[in-house]
């Protein structure tokens, strides 16, 4: 009798209903999948609205400038000063030197300028300028 009541046991286990687990999983997806773009909100920058084809930032490398002339390296604020040897220091060994500029659309022509002067100085070979899609 004992095995009897062995084997009952075993047969509920294996008909364990999976369906609210997958539930869940697919909630938390769907509220991973919209929270995600709010967090990645940071700089506040005007970009300038252009026409032109979207690419993929496969590894993080973005300066940004925003109306108040500060400088930002990946989020982290540096000064004007910084920027060659900070560049130098994070692309040092790496043989694809690709950048992506995010420059406001109030700053003045020359600060943006001397901006990308730093920027070839530290040896980048690539420079994309970001804008935003045109509506």
């Amino acid at each position: 009798m004992p095995e009897q009541n062995h084997r009952r046991i075993t047969t509920t286990l294996s008909e364990i209903n999976v369906t609210p687990f997958v539930d869940v999983m697919l909630v938390l997806l769907v509220i991973f999948m919209v929270t995600t773009p709010l967090l990645e909100k940071g700089i506040d920058v005007d970009l300038p609205k252009e026409p032109a084809k979207d690419v993929e930032v496969i590894e993080k490398s973005i300066i940004t400038a925003n109306k108040e002339q500060e400088i930002y390296f990946n989020e982290r604020r540096i000064s004007f000063d910084e920027i060659e040897s900070a560049l130098k220091k994070a692309f040092m060994g790496k043989t694809d030197k690709e950048i992506f500029l995010r420059a406001d659309k109030e700053l003045s022509y020359g600060f943006v300028v001397k901006l990308m002067s730093k920027i070839k100085n530290a040896g980048i070979d690539k420079m994309n300028m970001v804008t935003e899609a045109e509506e």
